[in-house]
């Protein structure tokens, strides 16, 4: 039951900002008077409050134990979540939004750091396995329920964020409440933290910039092409999401088969489905692109943590994970606005698909950089 419990924190966390995706056409229309970006806010905004609680995680793991910090985490991603809707100012939207970004920020290192916590590094790679499994498998309830409740509200939409509810209690009666780091041990530098894990968290930026063009743009982007309607693109999105559960359970399959190669699948997954995704419009085309694309996440994100939480050791829940952590929700709160310079920069030069092709080329700097990284470990294994 204490796997369970902490296996439940990912069915909330990687994604909480895009759970209400969605209802954003809904929302989009409600808000009108407002600006394009301004709205598309409510799903990244999360991201960057998740981003700055990296830099407060270390001392509380010295302040408080894990229970503690979990259900303080549970609190605020539920009540903020669920409150969002209750408002017709889009900045009060926004500042609850933000106090979901406060409760994911706690929860999510906790999520994997807790498993490397308790558990042995033989179960390692299993456990971050069904962990991005569980991440996606809460994208594909929150996903549906979301565009059910949209149906009959956007602020009804909100309510998807009572899930965090059911994991709250599995946690306060299952989980353990140990300290994860001794309060009188020396604050790392986050600076030299930084430097020690880049590799894995450049490597996390660039995939969650690359996946979050999908959840930010495939309802938009589907309905200018006019061939699917509204109505099926919350189930298209639950598909994709579906996908990346597939993805997180077959990763210790794939990494068996493939062994380093792993680290290039999902970069080439993410370029070959946004391809698709750009030159095949309709069913097809969107079917298809939004299976390599949710595939592509659901091993990407577990083949990171799996491999910074063996070179952290110990300091992976307190240390390794908040920077990860960060990493991830920043390349979510990067993504819209990145799309937006590009747009601005090229000045309608390409207007088909633009965030598509975005994340194509997103896609092949990771292939890149995975190059330089694995590269650069075999010159330091040989010295």
């Amino acid at each position: 039951m204490k796997k369970i419990s902490i296996l439940s924190l990912s069915l909330l966390t990687v994604m909480a900002g895009a759970a209400v995706a969605p209802a954003l056409g809904v929302i989009s229309s409600y808000f009108s008077q407002c600006s394009h970006l301004l709205v598309q806010l409510i799903i990244s905004i999360p991201a960057v409050f998740i981003f700055l609680m990296s830099f407060f995680f270390p001392g509380l793991c010295r302040r408080f134990k894990s229970r503690t910090l979990v259900l303080m985490g549970l609190t605020l991603y539920t009540a903020g979540g669920c409150a969002a809707g209750l408002f017709s100012n889009i900045y009060l939207v926004l500042i609850f939004r933000a106090l979901v970004g406060v409760g994911v920020g706690i929860i999510m290192p906790l999520s994997t750091g807790l498993l490397s916590y308790y558990f042995p590094p033989e179960e390692r790679d299993k456990l971050m396995g069904y962990s991005s499994a569980m991440n996606q498998m809460g994208g594909v309830i929150a996903t549906l329920l979301s565009g059910i409740l949209a149906a009959v509200s956007w602020r009804v939409s909100f309510l998807v964020y009572a899930l965090g509810f059911f994991s709250f209690i599995l946690c306060l009666i299952f989980l353990p409440n140990d300290r994860l780091a001794e309060e009188q041990s020396e604050k790392s530098s986050i600076f030299i933290a930084f430097i020690k894990y880049s590799p894995y968290v450049i490597s996390m930026f660039l995939l969650m910039v690359t996946f979050f063009v999908y959840p930010a743009n495939f309802a938009m982007e589907t309905l200018s092409d006019g061939i699917i309607p509204q109505s099926a693109i919350a189930v298209i999105m639950a598909f994709m999401d579906f996908a990346a559960f597939g993805g997180g359970l077959l990763y210790t399959k794939i990494k068996n088969i493939l062994k380093r190669k792993v680290f290039f699948f999902a970069p080439v997954l993410f370029v070959c489905g946004y391809l698709l995704l750009t030159l095949i419009p309709g069913w097809f085309g969107a079917f298809a692109g939004s299976f390599l694309v949710g595939f592509a996440n659901g091993c990407g994100v577990p083949c990171i943590i799996s491999a910074a939480s063996a070179k952290a050791g110990p300091e992976a829940v307190s240390v390794a994970m908040p920077l990860i952590s960060a990493a991830l929700y920043l390349g979510q709160f990067a993504a819209p606005f990145i799309v937006s310079w590009v747009s601005g920069c090229l000045g309608g030069i390409i207007t088909l698909h633009l965030p598509y092709l975005l994340a194509v080329f997103t896609g092949a700097l990771m292939i890149i950089w995975t190059i330089i990284v694995i590269s650069a470990a075999q010159t330091d294994t040989r010295s």
